[in-house]
């Protein structure tokens, strides 16, 4: 059910479906002084949610700064990889596709080869309401194993999670049953973060966090960056929302 719930309102937290709500409520208002008032007040709101400066910088405040490789500890035995659509299947090309996070396993098989982490531990379920035997971590085995070769034993898999709290719940019954007391490095995506390292220290697993894929690049001063109405930049803030509401949830539930 929380499952359920939480994809409800990823759904509600997208700044484009408030958008949608306020253009049909404007077309039906017969009060055309209000009519005009309200049509700027939506103008107003996409404006604000399509700021690509606006959004930066919150992303700056919010995101986990990723660490330097030589800030690291010389070795740790396991990277754990949290799912979140960075691969799926495409059944009509029989083929992997990567989607939007590759760069959390890219990150992993790159600290794997330059022996940083003994194992990969892929936790990541299907993570969808509706292809539910789509498991992303079983996908991303399979792709480390046959296409780079990486050897079967050194990639585990929790392939039954579908949020972060089962992320942990489920890497920490495998780290239990694979190693002692082991130095864990957590690699996800940098706004993820946050929410990822409460859940594993809530479980009792002390993590170093190794952010990936960061969205608050450098400031910028360019005039599209600051005055250009950009899609992009509403997406952005559907995921930063869920994150902050996640955060505030997991919390009600004891999770963090």
């Amino acid at each position: 059910m929380f499952f359920i719930i939480s994809k409800v309102l990823s759904f509600l937290l997208n700044p484009i479906i408030w958008v949608f709500i306020l253009l049909i409520f404007v077309l039906f208002l017969k009060n055309q002084k209000k009519k005009k008032k309200w049509l700027f007040i939506t103008l107003g709101i996409i404006y604000f949610f399509s700021n690509s400066f606006i959004i930066a910088e919150l992303y700056r405040l919010w995101e986990i700064k990723p660490t330097k490789t030589e800030d690291l500890l010389p070795y740790y035995d396991v990277g754990v990889v949290l799912g979140g659509g960075m691969a799926t299947y495409d059944s009509e090309y029989d083929r992997l596709t990567f989607r939007h996070n590759p760069d959390r396993i890219m990150q992993a098989v790159y600290l794997y080869n330059e022996h940083k982490i003994g194992k990969i531990l892929i936790s990541g379920g299907s993570g969808s309401l509706i292809f539910r035997d789509m498991r992303e971590s079983v996908l991303l085995k399979d792709f480390l194993v046959s296409t780079l070769h990486l050897p079967e034993n050194d990639i585990l898999i929790d392939s039954i999670s579908d949020n972060t709290y089962q992320n942990a719940l489920q890497s920490k019954y495998i780290l239990n049953e694979q190693f002692s007391e082991p130095k864990v490095l957590l690699i996800t995506s940098a706004f993820h973060m946050r929410r990822s390292i409460m859940c594993f220290r809530k479980q009792g697993i002390n993590v170093t966090p190794y952010a990936t894929n960061l969205n608050a690049g450098p400031r910028r001063y360019h005039i599209d960056h600051l005055l250009i109405p950009s899609l992009w930049s509403m997406g952005m803030w559907s995921a930063l929302l869920h994150e902050i509401i996640g955060i505030g949830t997991y919390k009600v539930m004891g999770y963090i």
